[in-house]
């Protein structure tokens, strides 16, 4: 390191160490109201056809889980543990990739900083 060039000389071209303190609470406060949204977001998937229907939370939380009657065979509850698991899976995926694009837009795309929900 040159003599006199040590850090007190600024960032880069002398950015305002005020204006990066503004600009992170600015993003913060973004960043704790984008998670309040995706807290009270829904979001629901099907499986077979529409014959069962799941809804859950931005917080990955199964709110709901709908099931059509034409689908419950005494004889094959495999089959509608099957689906009941794909729509709460799909659910959850739409959750996930939605608040993973709304923290995208806060951040700017710069990973680690708001997650997703996995």
């Amino acid at each position: 390191m040159a003599k006199g060039k040590g850090f007190g000389g600024g960032f880069g071209g002398g950015m305002n160490m005020q204006a990066m303190m503004k600009q992170a609470q600015k993003m913060q406060e973004n960043m704790m109201k984008a998670q309040e949204e995706i807290a009270q977001m829904e979001t629901t998937g099907t499986a077979g056809g529409g014959m069962v229907t799941a809804t859950v939370t931005g917080t990955a939380t199964l709110k709901s889980i709908e099931i059509k009657p034409d689908v419950v065979d005494p004889d094959d509850i495999d089959m509608l543990q099957d689906l009941v698991v794909a729509a709460v899976n799909e659910a959850l995926k739409a959750a996930n990739e939605k608040s993973q694009s709304q923290m995208n837009a806060i951040t700017g795309g710069m990973g680690g900083l708001g997650g997703g929900l996995f």
